[in-house]
């Protein structure tokens, strides 16, 4: 009977203890001032500790919510979200600062950052469009990159950081032109005419200084060919010979019918 009363006993320790759990970490920086935080945050964004310093300029925003120090943290910890690959959060870090601090002296880079933070997140996106559906891929970061570096051009244009913005924006009109160009193809070779030449359209109103404008209107004769429109066919093939008058899709003349294209296919 005893021996059972002490594993009891034993038991009911073991619960008790569990019940209670064990004491939580020390936080090292009780008791820390907004610039002890500040500084240690930036000592770890130094040392390539992201983790310790989002938690630190976290840490610091909730224990010092006004003055200057709480402000940059808000900007800081979304570059430290940046740089350790979170790029979600680094976007809605850069959001909550521009929400916030709509006139802010800094606010031109949450602009530019939230567009880098786009921009790497769909980084290679051309050279994934051959392992891809393409008539469901969307490329929502690429579009999203797009409109933060516009923004900030357009509102910020004297900004250290619009000469960046603004090659990346050319990269970026390249890259959705482009991707409006392969969706057409696709619908092309799949026989959807109509889309087709309704997707080639679209890249030639949106971008039309981008080199994939080229093969937009190509896509628009074949397709109004295929529809049999010779009107709208002539129309692109016009245009097309206009702007583009040696044009590698040119392949030469049909034979004994010198007025007819010989087109170059893909």
């Amino acid at each position: 009977m005893a021996h059972f009363t002490l594993r009891s006993l034993t038991l009911v320790g073991v619960l008790l203890l569990a019940g209670c759990g064990l004491p939580d970490q020390i936080d090292e920086t009780v008791g820390w001032s907004a610039q002890k935080l500040y500084a240690e945050a930036k000592e770890s964004m130094s040392d390539g500790a992201w983790d310790r310093s989002i938690k630190m300029f976290e840490k610091l925003e909730a224990r010092y919510p006004y003055g200057r120090y709480a402000q940059q943290s808000q900007l800081e910890v979304a570059y430290a979200y940046y740089k350790s690959g979170e790029q979600a959060s680094a976007v809605a870090a850069c959001n909550r600062f521009i929400k916030l601090h709509p006139n802010h002296t800094n606010v031109d880079y949450a602009y530019y950052l939230k567009g880098l933070a786009y921009f790497n997140e769909d980084l290679g996106f051309l050279g994934r469009l051959a392992d891809q559906d393409l008539s469901e891929r969307d490329p929502k970061a690429t579009r999203e990159s797009f409109d933060s570096f516009k923004e900030l051009v357009q509102r910020f244009p004297n900004s250290k950081y619009a000469p960046d913005a603004q090659l990346r924006l050319r990269y970026l009109v390249n890259a959705l032109a482009t991707h409006e160009v392969h969706v057409a193809r696709y619908y092309y070779k799949r026989g959807a005419y109509v889309a087709a030449a309704n997707r080639a359209q679209t890249t030639v109103k949106d971008f039309p200084q981008s080199p994939a404008v080229e093969e937009a209107l190509f896509v628009m004769v074949q397709s109004y060919d295929a529809l049999k429109l010779p009107e709208l066919r002539n129309d692109a093939e016009r245009v097309m010979r206009q702007n583009f008058p040696n044009s590698h899709y040119f392949g030469g003349k049909v034979p004994g019918n010198e007025s007819q294209p010989w087109w170059k296919m893909w």
